[in-house]
């Protein structure tokens, strides 16, 4: 059996990325394709059989995607998929909506419907760095976007939701149903001596079945995000700016320069980091920040794995990975001052560090493996 993995693009390291590297363990034979590669993303998909669409070609698309929008869904459904009897699709956007041949099984694991088309459109337009003039055209393209994926995504044979609150996107923006099975979240290896942390570079964040020994919390609270305007970190630099604690942001994209015009001494911007000194900034933070509402949210469950308590908005994912009270607590409304209640609410409890790592135990890399083993199996009985 031929079997193609399908993913958006290739240009960034985050929690989509982290499925694909899953999906790649499960079908290592699986060729890769993508409408954009960024050679310099990460280590783990170099020596990969990658395969890219006519935008690989143009000048600058890997750096800034973005421009090419309204070409994306004609580069996505030029990929010749044709030979292959089983594709899956990773897709937070444009996989989807790739052409099979008939009697081909097409599987799409679904990280959210395409959210500039249909709930963060105005947003998106607004916060957008667009040029004025792309700015004028941006209404009519998007339309023409939200009409081409409500068509595309018809196309798989099944869906997989990474989470409830997508399942029910699926549903309402698709009229598709689709199974929930949450995405691989991993732990980070243990070493020998206590609170002593030690991954090698090149592994990815840690082994499933592996305890890490967690120090007591430490003076700063954490995030880890691309730096994008939905991701709301403006949010967390307003607060944290108010009650003068520390706050270590790690991640990096677009709206990082005007993040640190505006956030004052106790914030520090750390960049991107590799796994072995993420699982170390983890491991000594005092609790993790999530002021967005987040499909699924990998990195809140990867400061779980590891112990940490998650102070999060009650809103999307994050009711299905956080327990309130026992793995961390929720603020109703995305505002400054429902977040610094929240962050001083926090400081009058005690959490356990030992049940928090055993719940984050269900999200881990294997059981997505697990899961994902029995679908594919099970469809292709079916079929």
């Amino acid at each position: 059996m031929k079997i193609a993995l399908v993913h958006d693009y290739l240009v960034q390291y985050g929690g989509a990325e982290k499925v694909l590297e899953a999906l790649c363990e499960i079908f290592p034979e699986a060729p890769i394709y993508t409408l954009i590669y960024d050679e310099n993303i990460k280590s783990s998909f170099k020596g990969k059989n990658i395969k890219t669409s006519f935008l690989q070609k143009i000048p600058f698309a890997r750096k800034h995607h973005r421009l090419f929008l309204a070409l994306m869904p004609m580069a996505i459904e030029r990929l010749d998929l044709s030979g292959f009897d089983l594709i899956i699709s990773d897709s937070s956007s444009y996989a989807k909506g790739v052409k099979k041949r008939k009697g081909a099984l097409h599987i799409c694991y679904c990280h959210t419907p395409l959210r500039y088309a249909w709930d963060y459109t105005d947003k998106y337009i607004e916060e957008s760095s667009y040029p004025k003039i792309v700015k004028y055209f941006l209404p009519h393209i998007i339309n023409f976007v939200r009409r081409w994926d409500f068509k595309v995504a018809q196309r798989p044979d099944y869906f997989i939701a990474n989470s409830k609150f997508i399942a029910d996107k699926i549903k309402k923006y698709y009229k598709r149903e689709a199974e929930v099975i949450y995405p691989p979240v991993e732990i980070v290896k243990s070493s020998t001596r206590p609170n002593d942390v030690s991954v090698r570079p090149d592994e990815p964040f840690g082994r499933v079945g592996r305890e890490l020994k967690v120090k007591s919390g430490g003076n700063y609270y954490l995030i880890v995000s691309r730096l994008m305007p939905y991701k709301r970190v403006d949010l967390a630099i307003e607060a944290f700016n108010d009650m003068g604690l520390k706050l270590k942001i790690v991640g990096d994209g677009p709206d990082r320069r005007r993040l640190e015009k505006t956030a004052k001494a106790n914030i520090e911007f750390l960049g991107s980091k590799p796994n072995n000194e993420l699982a170390s900034i983890y491991e000594n933070c005092k609790a993790f920040i999530m002021p967005q509402e987040e499909d699924f949210g990998i990195a809140a469950v990867e400061a779980q794995m590891c112990g940490k308590p998650v102070i999060a908005l009650a809103s999307g994912g994050a009711l299905e990975s956080i327990i309130d009270g026992k793995t961390g607590i929720f603020f109703k409304n995305q505002t400054k001052e429902d977040l610094i209640a929240a962050v001083r609410k926090f400081n009058g409890l005690k959490f356990n560090e030992d049940e928090i790592k055993s719940h984050a135990q269900k999200f881990s890399k294997e059981e997505f493996k697990r899961k994902i083993k029995e679908f594919v199996d099970k469809k292709l009985d079916i079929k």
